[in-house]
């Protein structure tokens, strides 16, 4: 059990406001999911001894569809390198500063190897539902890691951006066809004069349906205004831009051109071997 037994700050910092309904006491667990925030200022101190191999332990523990494992990591600490994906990733200085690099990847290649050495067909892996298996495989790993790595002192930010230019961070990490770059995530002991503050998320009342998926519109645009005044407060307090959530997502999803360079992914996808049948 945590010291702090009430979940009710945690609450209020994760939803920007006080929390009304009931919750139960907090333990190790609950306390640090709900502290999680994305550190992008590390110190430069390397990781100790032990600490890859023990997140991806934890990585391997994640849930995996039939068993199948379709994942690989490049753990990268090579400044160079680092600093290469750094510019492959929208030039990102917590790439290159941060002492672990770690590339999350859709695997499907080692399948296709176990059965080749079987002499047996894997037309499977050509279809939808194997991408999908190996992105959800990845991502569940990555996740558990990233709890394994806040329990343990660290702090991690995901790297959507590793996205962005797919064919050259591939011919960086020399990725063989059946393997795709999920995304990127940074690792390290955080600075904690730069520590940023929790970010608040969407109020549940948005994202949670019960029994069907059934939407108030009315309801849901007055619960995402508030939430735009909430986010615009954070980030004032941040010292950064004081827009709400509205118009920085729909600006997000607003054409192609928004996406910096993924619109191109599906072009990658099939010369990389996943033709998505």
């Amino acid at each position: 059990m945590h010291p702090d037994t009430d979940l009710r700050p945690l609450f209020s910092a994760r939803y920007g406001q006080p929390t009304a309904f009931p919750l139960p006491d907090t333990n190790e667990v609950l306390h640090s999911l709900l502290e999680h925030r994305s550190v992008r200022a590390f110190r430069p101190d390397p990781l100790a001894p032990g600490l890859l191999e023990t997140l991806v332990a934890a990585a391997q523990s994640a849930s995996s569809s039939s068993n199948l494992q379709v994942w690989s990591l490049v753990a990268v600490q090579d400044p160079a390198r680092k600093a290469r994906l750094a510019e492959y990733c929208g030039n990102q200085a917590h790439v290159a500063a941060c002492p672990l690099f770690l590339a999350w990847l859709a695997d499907l290649s080692r399948l296709e190897r176990v059965a080749r050495r079987l002499d047996q067909p894997s037309a499977a892996l050509d279809t939808l539902e194997m991408g999908l298996v190996g992105v959800i495989d990845a991502a569940l790993a990555a996740q558990n890691a990233v709890v394994a790595a806040e329990s343990l002192g660290l702090g991690t930010v995901y790297i959507g951006g590793l996205r962005n230019r797919v064919p050259e961070v591939a011919r960086e990490l020399e990725l063989p066809p059946h393997v795709f770059p999920v995304f990127g995530l940074c690792v390290g002991y955080p600075d904690s004069a730069k520590l940023p503050r929790v970010k608040p998320r969407l109020p549940q009342t948005t994202v949670l349906h019960r029994e069907r998926y059934r939407v108030d519109e009315a309801g849901e645009a007055a619960a995402i205004a508030d939430y735009d005044h909430t986010m615009s407060a954070f980030y004032r307090g941040a010292g950064i831009r004081a827009e709400g959530w509205t118009p920085h997502s729909a600006n997000r999803v607003k054409g192609p051109e928004s996406l910096s360079g993924r619109d191109k992914l599906a072009d990658f996808f099939r010369g990389q071997g996943f033709p998505l049948k």
